[in-house]
């Protein structure tokens, strides 16, 4: 149904939901959001490692852990009201920036 990519992308957002449901877990003293989280991760995990069967495994981490990092920290500034700062912000662009000039060279070469 999903492309590697799609794979990868679903699996963000579930990495992105599970760290959430762990943040209101409030070190798994929750049962629903403790429960969320590992179901969350488990078919995250899952999903990656569907995706890394077609993809180079260092551009699947590098767009995994930049667009989670990207995602839950926009989740912790909404929804948390974590603050942000102009240093916060330059960071995830930095990491951004990353794993798009990951993708560029795969793509080149």
């Amino acid at each position: 149904m999903f492309g590697p990519w799609g794979l990868l992308g679903v699996g963000v957002v579930l990495e992105v939901v599970g760290t959430t449901c762990l943040k209101l877990s409030e070190g798994f003293s929750k049962a629903i959001p403790s429960v969320c989280f590992a179901v969350c991760f488990a078919a995250a995990f899952y999903l990656f490692s569907r995706a890394l069967s077609s993809m180079e495994v260092g551009i699947a981490y590098a767009v995994w852990a930049g667009f989670g990092i990207t995602g839950i920290t926009l989740v912790g500034v909404l929804f948390f009201h974590e603050d942000v700062s102009l240093v916060k912000f330059a960071g995830i662009s930095l990491i951004i920036a990353g794993a798009v000039l990951l993708n560029l060279s795969a793509n080149a070469a």
